[in-house]
């Protein structure tokens, strides 16, 4: 009996509270700093790829929806620093359960997700992003691949930036004072 008045309790106690209602797609609400949404392929400062097309995005996603094929570099098509790239790079976003696990399992950091939260479409053919889709956009001083490597002169020139004392907070580190 008294469930019966307790139920109308909640309902009355909403019928009266003031009604909020997002103007969605004119007012563009921010999503959260952290929040997980859409892949992106970083690059290097001077606009080649970091992605190496090493496939451990692929093999660490448990919904099977990153496909990788990795192609070899040459000195007259460079598209990373490394001796490979991702030649062919695709996300199935009706498969992508967004759980980042292809993020954790990126060596290079080349795979990271952003903010963008706007997934939904009509096509089951257009959720299905490729790698063109996926590159982060080239910043003022990048050059579109293929070029020659303008950061240095081999691959750890990229990765490594000089002794562990390059490091920020290197002078107080224990390591950092082994290596002098």
């Amino acid at each position: 009996m008294f469930d019966f008045f307790k139920g109308f309790g909640v309902t009355f106690g909403t019928m009266f509270k003031k009604v909020v209602t997002e103007e969605y797609p004119e007012n563009f609400p921010p999503a959260a700093p952290r929040y997980h949404g859409r892949h992106q392929l970083n690059r290097h400062p001077d606009g080649l790829e970091k992605c190496v097309g090493c496939e451990l995005c692929a093999w660490a996603c448990p919904a099977d929806a990153i496909y990788v094929e990795g192609g070899d570099n040459t000195e007259e098509e460079r598209y990373s620093p490394g001796e490979r790239y991702g030649a062919i790079y695709q996300i199935n976003y009706l498969r992508c359960i967004g759980c980042g696990l292809c993020i954790e399992a990126c060596p290079t950091r080349s795979l990271t997700m952003t903010n963008f939260y706007e997934l939904a479409d009509d096509n089951r053919q257009d959720l299905i992003y490729t790698k063109e889709q996926l590159l982060a956009p080239l910043l003022p001083g990048m050059e579109q691949p293929p070029h020659p490597m303008r950061l240095g002169d081999n691959e750890q020139d990229y990765y490594v930036q000089g002794p562990v004392l390059a490091r920020k907070g290197a002078e107080n580190d224990p390591v950092g004072e082994q290596v002098k």
